[in-house]
């Protein structure tokens, strides 16, 4: 559809044909207070979400320990437990339930200096402006100019002189656009939608990162306890190198268990030696997440093995209100929604105003007279009568991209309660795990205590000290990665419960349409445990 906008001057002979036009604007208006949105209307899938959790009630596979202080994330059955539905939800730095004052502060500095959080941050500022463009169709356009040129005639046209002029003007237009259809409308709906899209990404992207990070420092911190187990298998695997070579030098041991023990000392301190490279991997990783490079930051090393607090995970239903990215493929719907109508809207008429008006004159002098006016007035409507069927086409095109994005919210749904009882059993079958490998720790530690007496009566060869020695190596390190598993899972879980965000601090279309402060930044934006304001806080 295409909208002309002519500037010519109206003689005082068809005063009475622009009377008319002017008559006819009280109808126009009426047309617009009649005008209407045509396209589906939207309605939110509702999809089905079990009545719970299978994995949060999911019966346990081995009885809880004779002996010994229980797994305080553990029943008196041995079964990882959840929190109670009348426990605190996650809220705001969810992080913060570790109580680990060092990880809070990574936290805090990865909110501020993470790269990926800032550009999810100015995509968003980027929506938020194509809202404010998409409204400015709703207003009438008006513009001013001015221009003079200097011309001259041909001699050999009929009718010219070959005459030398000037040629000055003043001139200013209006012109609008009614919205009859709802296509700006809708155009609107689905720029707001997208700017909400983006704001659930933004969350999103925060959440990632700020997962990213805990992992990656739990990691780190187990790699320090295995730094310390295999330390004091060291420190035990010298003394006994140590006691082998006293026995040999005074002609009571001899020389291959000297070589044995000396053997296991060089391996302890080999594997020792490698802990160090995953260990600066975490941390440098947790470096680019804070936004500082890897040379300019390092942690000093802390062995920690920590238990998971009980996480409330809630119901299935509630995680549909919690997770950013089904907020994002619910908002992605009602977007590609509000492009069905636009596609509809190019079916209908479109109607223009437009008003032109100026000063005309061949001399500066006479250009501000009150005779120089020109003006011109008069609606115009256009309608499309043959486009080989594009417009069939663009609307199929459109209820497709419909479709595919509501599989797409589907699927989204899915994954976040396969992701939710993926975690809640990894950290069951972990918890389970642990009291298991606490027991082959203790057997191990006492079968080395055996077998140390056995060889220092001469009843069994250093061999078997050696053998029993790396037994209870491999259990302590088993142990210490499977604590680290079960702390990792339970940051998965708590990122697969949406970290503590909530649907109703997905900003509003309001909210998105309002221009941002200008002070906004990254770090004042989705704060998870407040209400979006308008300094765009997703």
């Amino acid at each position: 559809m295409i909208m002309k906008l002519s500037m010519r001057r109206i003689p005082n002979a068809r005063l009475s044909h622009l009377t008319l036009s002017m008559a006819a604007l009280p109808v126009l208006a009426a047309l617009l207070l009649a005008s209407c949105t045509v396209g589906p209307k939207y309605h939110a899938p509702a999809p089905v979400a079990p009545p719970e959790f299978k994995e949060a009630t999911a019966a346990p596979t081995i009885p809880s320990p004779a002996a010994g202080q229980p797994d305080p994330t553990l029943n008196g059955l041995g079964q990882w437990q959840v929190a109670a539905p009348s426990d605190a939800t996650l809220r705001g730095n969810w992080w913060e339930i570790y109580n680990e004052p060092e990880l809070n502060a990574l936290e805090a500095q990865l909110d501020i200096n993470n790269q990926n959080i800032q550009q999810a941050y100015e995509n968003f500022m980027a929506a938020r402006a194509t809202v404010r463009q998409a409204r400015t169709a709703f207003f009438p356009t008006a513009t001013i100019g001015a221009g003079g040129s200097r011309n001259r005639s041909s001699s050999n046209t009929a009718g010219s002189s070959g005459a030398t002029y000037t040629a000055l003007d003043l001139t200013s237009g209006i012109s609008w656009e009614p919205d009859l259809w709802g296509k700006v409308r809708n155009s609107v709906r689905q720029s707001q939608a997208n700017a909400q899209v983006s704001a659930a990404t933004l969350v999103n992207a925060r959440l990632s990162a700020q997962a990213s990070l805990a992992q990656y420092y739990f990691e780190l911190r187990g790699q320090d306890a295995l730094r310390q187990i295999l330390t004091e298998a060291v420190q035990a695997d010298q003394k006994s190198l140590e006691y082998n070579r006293a026995q040999y030098e005074t002609g009571i041991g001899a020389e291959l268990t000297v070589v044995q023990a000396q053997a296991t000392v060089e391996t302890a301190q080999s594997t020792l030696i490698n802990l160090g490279v995953a260990r600066s991997q975490y941390e440098h990783a947790i470096a680019t997440l804070i936004g500082k490079p890897a040379a300019e930051f390092s942690l000093p090393e802390r062995p920690l093995l920590i238990t998971p607090p009980a996480i409330p995970v809630g119901l299935p239903s509630q995680l549909l209100e919690r997770r950013p990215d089904v907020a994002a493929a619910e908002r992605t719907l009602a977007a590609a929604n509000a492009q069905i109508g636009i596609g509809k809207a190019a079916y209908y008429p479109s109607l223009s105003l437009t008003a032109t008006g100026g000063l005309n004159s061949s001399t500066w002098k006479h250009l501000l007279e009150w005779p120089s006016r020109v003006w011109s007035i008069g609606p115009s409507a256009s309608e499309t009568v043959f486009d080989a069927g594009l417009r069939r086409a663009q609307v199929q095109q459109y209820e497709a991209t419909y479709r595919a994005d509501l599989a797409a919210y589907r699927q989204t749904v899915l994954t976040a309660f396969q992701q939710v009882e993926d975690a809640l059993s990894t950290l069951r079958i972990l918890s389970e795990q642990v009291q298991q490998q606490q027991r082959a720790v203790e057997a191990s530690r006492r079968a080395l205590d055996l077998e140390l007496i056995r060889y220092q009566e001469g009843l069994d060869p250093y061999i078997n000290v050696v053998t029993e020695q790396n037994t209870l190596l491999s259990a302590q390190e088993t142990m210490a990665q499977i604590e680290v598993q079960r702390a990792t899972a339970s940051v998965q879980l708590i990122q697969a419960l949406g970290g503590g965000w909530q649907r109703t601090q997905l900003p509003t279309d309001k909210q998105v349409t309002q221009k941002p402060a200008a002070d906004a930044k990254p770090a004042d934006s989705a704060t998870p445990s407040a209400p979006v304001a308008d300094t765009a806080k997703p």
